[in-house]
């Protein structure tokens, strides 16, 4: 999700929840510690640099039960840091801390904001000796070879 894309979906709630990737709800009670620009320049194992910007949201659940962040503030947050940080539409991670400090993706259902696991990979398979697998197939050239021909049950 972009800077955009939840600025957009915070214009129709009346209230902000964040929903973990096993199905609990962040604490309604939580706090956005920090909206940062994140840039990171790195070299890949097969030796290219390269260079990312994400927008980074840290969650943060106190003892502070009657707190409520609602959506025009958030938004409000949003904005004052693209305006003093450069944030442009950038990718949304978000930090929140279960038994360690987790960094998710984001996703928004209708009604939560989701945090999603994000994963690592290889950006330079094809100079580490990594197998690259192809599970797409060209259509065309399936149809060609007569292999999926239509009524074959292939499909």
């Amino acid at each position: 999700m972009t800077i955009n894309e939840i600025k957009e979906a915070l214009k129709g709630q009346d209230t902000i929840a964040f929903k973990l990737p096993d199905g609990t709800l962040v604490p309604n009670h939580f706090h956005v510690t920090e909206v940062g620009k994140v840039h990171k320049d790195f070299i890949d194992c097969g030796g290219t640099r390269r260079s990312e910007i994400v927008a980074n949201f840290q969650l943060w659940s106190a003892n502070d039960y009657d707190h409520r962040l609602h959506p025009e503030k958030l938004v409000n947050i949003i904005e004052l840091s693209q305006k003093v940080l450069g944030l442009e539409n950038e990718e949304i991670e978000v930090e929140y801390q279960g038994e360690t400090i987790g960094k998710y993706g984001l996703d928004f259902d209708g009604t939560n904001f989701k945090l999603v696991t994000k994963t690592t990979d290889c950006l330079a398979k094809d100079k580490c000796g990594v197998e690259i697998k192809e599970d797409i197939k060209n259509l065309a050239v399936l149809t060609t070879n007569n292999n999926c021909a239509p009524g074959s049950g292939c499909c």
